[in-house]
């Protein structure tokens, strides 16, 4: 895992100025970079004057001019549109050879090369939410193209937190279904636990403070102490106590196996969204 501060040299390109490109801005801003070394291609007018109020960030409704002269291009927008966008700036890439980074799921490297001329520079990233949070998690995978530009590449995302290099793109789709879909998993418990917590007559409001910071706690446990997740498991686990009668109820249930299925289920759909594209 890499908590790389190098920031890329030279203007970025951001071509989407939604929540995740908002928050990626925020953070660049908020480690130094200057504004005006930030350009937006944002369609919808309200959202281009929120980031130039926000942060001072020159803004587009079209992404060849925010494209203009940029080092970094970092493309945000809809899986569903990514295609039309970079065949509108196939020429601009072959004529200034950017970073193309991208951060739409089921696309791969190999698709944007193509859609964006060939011979480009691709980094695929996969950030998920608490990146709007400054507490995300991003897996970068580099084409030959990009491997001397890794760097730039992961000094951007790390404006919202650690990023981590995968070398082999197949397991890009493995990055999404367990970090990128994650905190849907985790929510997903919160609401369940809330829900037994008042079924056993604690109060809506006692049984959601009590999850929030039971879940944020044990976060916190995973990720300052060296100890992996079994041991810390086991540590809270009393032989004959309450701890252990749930556990013992969750493995009786197939916890484990019902999470490989959901993990393999989500790796699964982002390669049929790659194949949907091609």
């Amino acid at each position: 895992m890499s908590e790389s501060t190098a920031l890329p040299s030279g203007p970025v390109a951001f071509i989407g100025g939604g929540n995740m490109a908002r928050s990626l801005i925020g953070g660049l801003v908020a480690r130094g970079f200057a504004p005006a070394g930030i350009r937006v291609a944002e369609p919808v007018e309200a959202l281009r004057a929120e980031l130039q109020r926000d942060f001072g960030v020159a803004c587009f409704d079209n992404a060849q001019a925010a494209a203009e002269g940029a080092a970094v291009w970092l493309l945000a927008v809809k899986p569903q549109v990514m295609r039309e966008v970079c065949a509108a700036l196939a020429a601009q890439a072959r004529a200034q050879r950017p970073l193309a980074i991208s951060i739409a799921a089921g696309i791969t490297a190999g698709q944007l090369d193509r859609w964006l001329g060939g011979e480009v520079a691709v980094v695929r990233a996969m950030p998920n939410t608490p990146a709007l949070l400054g507490a995300g998690i991003t897996g970068l995978y580099a084409n030959a193209a990009a491997k001397s530009r890794f760097e730039q590449a992961a000094g951007l995302l790390a404006a919202v937190g650690p990023t981590v290099r995968i070398d082999d793109e197949a397991q890009m789709d493995a990055v999404t279904a367990v970090s990128g879909s994650g905190p849907a998993y985790v929510f997903l418990l919160a609401e369940a636990m809330q829900q037994a917590g008042v079924a056993q007559g604690l109060s809506a409001e006692a049984a959601r403070t009590l999850v929030q910071q039971t879940l944020f706690g044990a976060a916190t446990m995973l990720t300052r102490s060296e100890e992996p997740a079994e041991v810390l498991r086991a540590r809270v686990t009393s032989p004959g106590g309450t701890t252990q009668a749930a556990i013992e109820t969750f493995e009786a249930g197939g916890f484990r196996a019902l999470v490989d299925r959901a993990i393999a289920a989500a790796t699964e759909r982002g390669r049929q969204l790659s194949a949907a594209n091609e």
